[in-house]
């Protein structure tokens, strides 16, 4: 079981950087198709998008932004060694890829979230050392004082706890990190995804004041911030299956999630 450090750490999901240079419209539909699952939450369905441009198409100038998505959509559903797999890939066979630090980030935190919290922080440190103008410096520091907390080198984890306070005092941890968890090990039901945040809010009032434990995850990327309704926290898959039904017969679209 993983501790508290890797349920609340982030990967800091870069799909702000998904600028794609598109080979052919029935190929941007994909890759968009691809982008709306994973904001939902739909990290099986994104997979399996990911994997059939995969197996038609390996010759597309941004491939490596499928590779990139699906990467993030395995570690999110517990595959760490695919996930693995996949950012090794774009580290070695696309040299020039935007997302090539956002990929070595993603590497290290398969380790991290499988417990190797030494070779974790060796490859965020690395991340650093060879860009030292990364963008991701201040979520760095936060995974690299996880990492020395969780082997008991206090000294380090104060020493880069320290960093990350003085040199992005508006970045704090609770900023840094929410969505970098081992898979949910609970069954909620998601009853709608706004990008208006106002509908959501609207959509949760109302689910609460019939007594519904309904709550809002919030999603973002620079580009775009999603809002996902879900009620309820259940240990077993029948549990939410029962409240799916419920809210079902009351006209709300339903899914339960994971």
């Amino acid at each position: 079981m993983l501790g508290k450090g890797a349920r609340i750490i982030i990967v800091f999901l870069t799909l702000n950087t998904l600028h794609f240079t598109l080979y052919t419209p029935s190929y941007a539909l994909d890759l968009a198709r691809m982008r709306e699952y994973f904001l939902r939450g739909d990290y099986s369905s994104c997979i399996k998008e990911g994997e059939r441009i995969l197996a038609d198409t390996k010759d597309y100038k941004d491939i490596d932004a499928v590779y990139y998505l699906l990467g993030l959509s395995y570690m999110k559903e517990g595959n760490y060694l695919r996930a693995s797999d996949i950012f090794e890939i774009i580290l070695q066979e696309f040299k020039n890829s935007p997302f090539k630090e956002e990929a070595k980030l993603g590497l290290a935190d398969t380790y991290f979230l499988r417990g190797d919290y030494t070779k974790a922080s060796s490859l965020y440190k690395d991340l650093m050392s060879s860009f030292p103008q990364t963008k991701l410096k201040a979520q760095l520091y936060y995974r690299i004082s996880q990492c020395a907390y969780k082997t008991g080198n206090t000294l380090e984890a104060e020493e880069y706890s320290s960093r990350l306070k003085k040199e992005f005092p508006l970045n704090i941890e609770s900023e840094l990190a929410t969505d970098l968890n081992p898979p949910a090990s609970f069954y909620t039901v998601q009853v709608g995804c706004f990008s208006n945040k106002q509908n959501a809010q609207n959509l949760t009032q109302r689910l609460i004041k019939n007594n519904y434990p309904a709550y809002i995850e919030e999603l973002n990327s620079l580009e775009k911030t999603v809002y996902r309704v879900r009620v309820g926290k259940f240990k077993l898959l029948k549990e939410a299956e029962v409240l799916r039904d419920k809210l079902s017969r009351e006209g709300y679209p339903t899914k339960i999630y994971p």
